[in-house]
């Protein structure tokens, strides 16, 4: 834990200032897709949070999904939920809005306050893991936890 990356050390003091006594584990391996981290984890593929930024296509206003790593998320469900079309975001715009690149983007920290929507299916599990910062750091995290820190609308994603 002391020899965290610039990006990873964020998320870990922003974790402890909030008063979450969470550890943030940067691995040698990849944790940049769902399946990378699940086997990082040593966890279900469902309890892994993926972090997806879209862009509302009318506002320009960020979006963040939290959505679980065996879902896909359905676009037109989230459009109604943010109340206009929206589109993926590239990888300026999530960088430029999060403070991180795709692949390492957590659920808290970012630059711009985002509104955010979790996926309904992690409250079948105690808890989840989500990325830290990088493409190789991960936390686990009570889903009650994850759901209170991000302010999140839990709703349906699929």
């Amino acid at each position: 834990m002391a020899n965290l990356s610039s990006s990873a050390r964020k998320i870990q003091d922003l974790l402890h200032s909030l008063g979450y006594d969470y550890t943030v584990i940067e691995h040698i391996e990849s944790t940049r897709t769902a399946q990378e981290a699940a086997d990082r984890a040593g966890c279900e593929l469902g309890q892994i949070v993926k972090s997806l930024i879209f862009k509302g296509k009318v506002s320009g206003k960020p979006i963040i999904v939290l959505t679980s790593g065996a879902n896909r998320v359905d676009e037109k469900r989230i459009a109604e939920y943010a109340g206009e079309a929206i589109g993926k975001a590239d990888a300026d715009f999530v960088r430029a809005v999060t403070g991180f690149a795709i692949g390492g983007v957590p659920p808290i920290g970012h630059l711009q306050k985002i509104e955010t929507f979790m996926d309904e299916d992690f409250l079948q599990y105690e808890t989840v893991w989500a990325a830290a910062g990088t493409p190789n750091a991960i936390f686990e995290l009570k889903t009650a936890d994850l759901q209170k820190m991000t302010e999140a609308k839990v709703v349906r994603v699929k």
